[in-house]
């Protein structure tokens, strides 16, 4: 341990109250009811670690620091109060890629000067097992930076969310992930530069390599997935750093992202395995996809949708992410409480990957007051609609495709869906006939007997059929 690393106990003290506020938060962001508070212990945490770290460190003078401070504050500040939340996702691919960098900068300062970090051993070279750390270290770190990058440039629309398959993909991911960990094993031995600087480069490499095959139906996976190496890569850090608080930080952030990156593959049908690989869901085939089927179907006005949710025993809202674009989340409350006032029994439901993150919906519905109790998950709300009056979907399109249940050659095939079509009644919002969802595929339930399009800009929609009730 370096002669900057706390000894005091007060200081170790600090930083496991710290971790148990981290643990605090976690549970708290678990349940949207308790989400704000999670979020305050989570600041709280944050904010004693650092205190306590700039206490116990001489890193910088205060004046440095200070400003340092300010400057970042301020863009988080600014950067928060602007960002509507359909740009959530590529937010927090940002803020993924700038953990990655930072772990791949302090990995690189240790390795450029040891002795300042403390890992020098009696023979003058850097220790054995501070070199493990700083090879995954950075080997994290880089692949978290470039796969965060791609994975914001999909999500914000500068590259396209279409898989970009490359020949022999698996076998040179393989080989390149072989050849990092190779190098990581090596660099133990021989502290040459070549060898660091070769796996920072490899990383690099392989994080565009894992995220680029990947397509927009499967995005939230990859938003997880990213979140979980940002941990590690803050967790292999703290080791070098000799710094708890960073240790059980990232491990936290690590191990939850990993769990819930589990969660999310097994509520979409995929291999846990393949998302590590990289290119999951995607196929050289492609069915329908990018095409639009041409079918006759039925459209409706907000009378018509009016007039039969106030006649249903119960309606089953499914929010998507064409409700976040436009923001109808208000206006979508407001219907539902018309409904109740008409005696109709409404329910929400949500699809855990609908929108582009996970629990986007859960969010924006809670944002617009929407009764906790009224919110339910895939499995625990899809055996209803059998037995449901009317469906209103308002813009989910992948996550309500009958075509993941039955065409093999779909991208979005085995993904498990919200049974809206069994409904008596499915009225559909969507701005227009012409568009595909974000997986690149046509939904097959547009063009069902019991399906009415309701063709208009979600919000106002939403609206006239709020007038219409009235």
């Amino acid at each position: 341990m370096h002669e900057g690393a706390p000894v005091n106990p007060w200081v170790a003290l600090a930083y496991l109250v710290a971790g148990i506020c981290f643990i605090l938060a976690l549970r708290g962001l678990s349940s949207p009811a308790s989400s704000r508070r999670g979020n305050r212990l989570g600041m709280l945490g944050m904010a004693i670690a650092v205190v306590t770290t700039l206490i116990t460190h001489e890193i910088a003078s205060p004046i440095e620091l200070g400003a340092a401070i300010a400057v970042g504050g301020a863009i988080g500040f600014v950067t928060a109060r602007r960002i509507a939340m359909t740009a959530m996702p590529q937010l927090v691919a940002a803020f993924h890629s700038l953990v990655g960098m930072a772990a791949v900068l302090v990995a690189a300062a240790a390795f450029l000067n040891p002795g300042a970090f403390g890992i020098l051993g009696t023979d003058g070279e850097i220790l054995s097992v501070s070199r493990i750390e700083m090879g995954l270290g950075v080997a994290i770190g880089a692949i978290t930076f470039s796969g965060s990058v791609i994975a914001f440039l999909k999500l914000n629309g500068n590259m396209s969310g279409k898989p970009i398959l490359l020949p022999g993909r698996h076998v040179i991911n393989l080989g390149v992930l072989a050849g990092i960990l190779g190098l990581i094993a090596y660099f133990v031995t021989d502290q040459s530069p070549w060898v660091f600087w070769t796996v920072t480069a490899l990383s690099f490499v392989i994080g565009f390599l894992l995220i680029v095959p990947i397509g927009g139906a499967d995005m939230p996976v990859v938003v997880s997935m990213l979140n979980s190496y940002s941990g590690w890569a803050a967790a292999a850090m703290g080791f070098t750093l000799h710094n708890s608080a960073m240790i059980i930080t990232g491990a936290l952030v690590g191990s939850s992202g990993a769990i819930l990156s589990y969660i999310m593959c097994r509520a979409m049908n995929r291999s846990f395995i393949s998302v590590i690989a990289g290119g999951f869901g995607a196929t050289d085939g492609g069915g329908a996809a990018g095409q639009a089927i041409d079918r006759p179907w039925k459209r409706g006005s907000a009378e018509d949708a009016a007039f039969l949710m106030s006649q249903a025993e119960q309606v089953i809202i499914v929010p998507g992410y064409g409700m976040a674009v436009a923001q109808a989340q208000h206006a979508l409350r407001e219907m539902g409480d018309k409904l109740k006032e008409h005696g109709v029994r409404v329910k929400y439901a949500i699809h855990p990957v609908a929108g582009r993150m996970p629990g986007h919906m859960n969010v924006l519905l809670a944002e617009a007051n929407v009764p906790y109790d009224e919110v339910f998950e895939l499995e625990d709300i899809n055996s209803e609609f059998a037995q449901t009056d009317v469906a209103f979907v308002i813009g989910a399109n992948d996550v309500t495709n009958p075509a993941a249940k039955t065409d093999k050659s779909s991208p979005i095939y085995g993904m498990p869906v919200l049974d809206v079509e069994k409904a008596k009644t499915v009225l559909f919002i969507k701005r227009s006939m012409g568009g595909v969802g974000y997986a690149g595929v046509d939904n097959e339930l547009f063009y069902r007997d019991n399906t009415m399009m309701l063709l208009a800009d979600a919000k106002k929609m939403v609206e006239e059929i709020v007038k219409s009730l009235d």
